[in-house]
């Protein structure tokens, strides 16, 4: 892997991740159009894990307040003397985070199947021309106002079950989760909140799974290869971090489905290349 390569990979891992257009579309595609050899597992793992950090850090009170609340939230409910009164909202925010990654163990027995989908460029076209017709039409909707408080456990789960029919390659993440907000009545900007805080666990178990598997294959870090791994660990947490800013004020804007277009274009683009290559 060369430093461009690394750095490549790391920009598109920070744009798509959180831009509503996939990851692992754009990824297979990049791959597929430019002969660019898939990244290691090691290098996969970093790469999320930077991305995992610019959430972290753009929602630093949120992960904070949520953290300690699980804490006192346990706490509670093993006294004999439970705090009364309406529980803070970040207990409440853990509470829907929980609830929304529940689909994804639906999901963990056919991951490998689920996952093979992506080495199908034509596959992964299809699948970015049905997220541009997602967030076209969740830009559309009358806007909800349900937040933190008022959300209920039915819609973190429905909004949980969009986000296990994103780890289908070429569907986006976000774009799926924040366009099934918007339709279930929540407020904008907490839809696009609500869909980042939940990728914090979903992220956090497939990369700890990733870890443990690659520490069992007994893999290391090539010392040649460290300073690329770094340069596009940086470049993806940066760019990541400003990625999520630029959601959160299209979305405040009304201007989500603007990313529809992008998708209808790179999807039809990418068509029109592989029938011309092959």
């Amino acid at each position: 892997m060369t430093y461009l390569q690394s750095a490549a990979l790391g920009l598109v891992q920070g744009v798509a991740e959180f831009l509503p257009i996939s990851s692992s579309g754009h990824l297979t595609l990049l791959q597929h159009f430019f002969g660019m050899p898939e990244p290691d597992n090691l290098f996969n793992i970093l790469l999320h894990f930077a991305t995992l950090l610019a959430v972290c850090i753009y929602y630093w009170h949120d992960v904070v307040g949520m953290i300690v609340e699980f804490f006192r939230g346990i706490g509670d409910m093993c006294s004999r003397h439970p705090s009364k009164g309406t529980p803070p909202e970040e207990r409440r925010l853990v509470l829907l985070v929980i609830v929304a990654t529940l689909p994804l163990f639906v999901i963990l027995p056919i991951e490998s199947k689920v996952e093979a989908l992506g080495h199908n460029p034509m596959f992964v076209c299809c699948a970015l021309l049905v997220t541009g017709l997602l967030l076209f039409v969740s830009d559309r909707m009358a806007k909800g106002h349900k937040n933190a408080r008022n959300t209920t456990l039915t819609d973190a789960l429905l909004v949980g079950v969009a986000q296990g029919c994103a780890t289908v390659p070429g569907l986006s993440r976000s774009g799926c989760t924040i366009a099934a907000g918007m339709a279930l009545g929540l407020d904008r900007q907490f839809a696009v909140r609500f869909s980042f805080l939940m990728s914090l666990p979903a992220v956090l178990g497939a990369t700890l799974l990733k870890v443990i598997k690659t520490v069992l294959e007994g893999a290391a870090i090539p010392a040649e290869l460290l300073p690329k791994y770094i340069m596009g660990m940086v470049i993806a947490g940066v760019v990541g971090y400003f990625s999520i800013k630029l959601v959160n004020l299209l979305a405040s804007k009304g201007k989500f489905g603007a990313f529809a277009y992008y998708c209808w274009g790179a999807g039809l683009l990418s068509m029109v290349l592989l029938r011309f290559i092959h």
